[in-house]
């Protein structure tokens, strides 16, 4: 059983895979595939710009963290000169975490900075290869269309082909059909005329036509004597008389 529900199971991926050949038009998958990598080439885009976006954000941080810096060092010096080093103290430590701050963001700054470049470098490749993609597409597509025209005039051609051969038998059969009828006819008329088939277009049966024949034979017989005795003189006209 798992042998027999294989080999269905391969049987229907085959029959499958042939109605989709069919189906299948190259020119229609060629502008899908160029349309998602499209697709694939705006995606990088928007995350090129995702990258920038947070990078400027991080930016702005920094240009906030860093004025912070610089008034807390304001601040710092103005307690010392007031004398209040625990307020100068705490400025200062405020500005330590600020800069900590500061080289944790430049960190991660760098490393959007790094992240764009490659985004833009993947960028640049994919929009290559998609106008190379372009281009043999549209050679290909260009190539298909000629053979497909060829497919059709070679179909075409030999479609007529196809039917004058069908037209040629047609004519010769006639011919043979023909040439059978007029044999038959011919045959038949010949019996006809020889008694070895009743002509059914007489109401005379063959042995209405033989009898015929005999009493026609009869009558010539009959008139054949008839000329004989005409034609031989009588005896007492061929006899001189006495005196």
């Amino acid at each position: 059983m798992p042998g027999l529900m294989s080999r269905a199971a391969t049987i229907i991926k085959a029959k499958f895979s042939a109605l989709l050949n069919r189906a299948e038009n190259p020119q229609e998958t060629l502008d899908y595939s160029y349309e998602r990598q499209l697709e694939s080439l705006q995606n990088v885009k928007r995350g090129v710009a995702d990258v920038v976006t947070a990078k400027k954000r991080l930016q702005l941080q920094t240009q906030q963290l860093e004025q912070n810096v610089v008034k807390l060092d304001t601040q710092a010096r103005q307690a010392v000169a007031a004398g209040r080093e625990d307020l100068a103290r705490q400025a200062l430590e405020r500005k330590s975490g600020i800069q900590q701050q500061l080289q944790q963001l430049d960190t991660q700054v760098q490393q959007l900075e790094q992240q764009q470049e490659k985004l833009v470098g993947n960028e640049q490749q994919l929009q290559a290869k998609i106008e190379q993609f372009r281009s043999q597409k549209e050679v290909i597509k260009a190539q298909y269309s000629a053979a497909e025209a060829q497919v059709r005039i070679g179909e075409a051609a030999t479609g007529i082909g196809r039917q004058m051969e069908d037209t040629g038998l047609a004519i010769q059969r006639a011919k043979d059909k023909t040439e059978q009828m007029q044999a038959r006819a011919s045959a038949l008329d010949e019996l006809v005329q020889t008694g070895g088939l009743d002509d059914l277009t007489s109401d005379q049966t063959q042995l209405d036509r033989e009898l015929a024949q005999m009493s026609l034979k009869a009558e010539v017989g009959s008139g054949s004597d008839q000329a004989k005795e005409l034609s031989q003189p009588s005896s007492q006209e061929s006899t001189p008389s006495g005196g």
